[in-house]
């Protein structure tokens, strides 16, 4: 996530040489890709902290320091 993002609320999923963003709500692919393996976890992540990543956004809009979500185990 970064400041001064555009809409809609999105995350920015890296692995490797791929690249996505991800839809928060819903949790879908708004441009680029990843294997399909690495899209599963970063789907299944974004799913289990939904309410957290909304409140970055919010965060990230006021220029509010960003809160640290914990990943997959």
């Amino acid at each position: 996530m970064f400041y001064n993002d555009h809409e809609p609320p999105h995350f920015h999923a890296i692995y490797g040489e791929h690249r996505a963003l991800v839809g928060i709500a819903p949790v879908e692919v708004l441009a680029g890709g990843l294997p399909r393996r690495a899209l599963g976890l970063a789907f299944e992540w974004a799913a289990m902290h939904q309410r957290e990543l909304t409140d970055n956004w919010e965060r990230a809009r006021d220029h509010a320091p960003l809160q640290r979500i914990a990943p997959l185990d």
